[in-house]
């Protein structure tokens, strides 16, 4: 099984960003223990990050024809308003899971909404790296 890991917009400053709702994880550490846990599941791990939402897109677009059979995203702050993202996600026929660090239903009011919602199979949040784990495991018991 193929799965894609997205992270997005500011996602590579995990460690450094805001300890009190991200903790000092960083993101080649969440990478690793994604890494650990697929080779454990028996299933492939891409991970893929970047600041730029049209690269963003053309990643997601890519996992329509690669093999990709499952994906995980965390979106970042283009969560809350990237219909384009959405729009991208849209188009896939796998099974897609939302995951964020900290608890968006708990933070700032802008975030307690994800314009992604209503596409994916299912939103864990609030349980740091556990968010992604919890989401492998979900993907590869699919």
């Amino acid at each position: 099984m193929n799965l894609l890991v997205l992270h997005g917009i500011n996602l590579n400053m995990f460690g450094k960003r805001d300890p009190a709702h991200y903790g000092a994880i960083t993101l080649e550490q969440i990478d690793a223990r994604l890494q650990a846990l697929a080779h454990e599941l028996g299933v492939r791990v891409e991970c893929f990050q970047t600041n730029h939402e049209g690269a963003m897109v053309e990643r997601i677009h890519a996992a329509h024809s690669d093999g990709t059979q499952g994906v995980i995203i965390n979106a970042g702050a283009w969560t809350h308003y990237s219909y384009g993202l959405r729009d991208a996600l849209a188009i896939l026929e796998v099974p897609v899971i939302e995951v964020h660090m900290s608890n968006i239903h708990a933070r700032e009011p802008f975030r307690h909404h994800s314009v992604l919602a209503e596409l994916v199979r299912g939103q864990i949040c609030g349980l740091g790296v556990d968010s992604y784990l919890l989401a492998l495991r979900a993907l590869a018991s699919a």
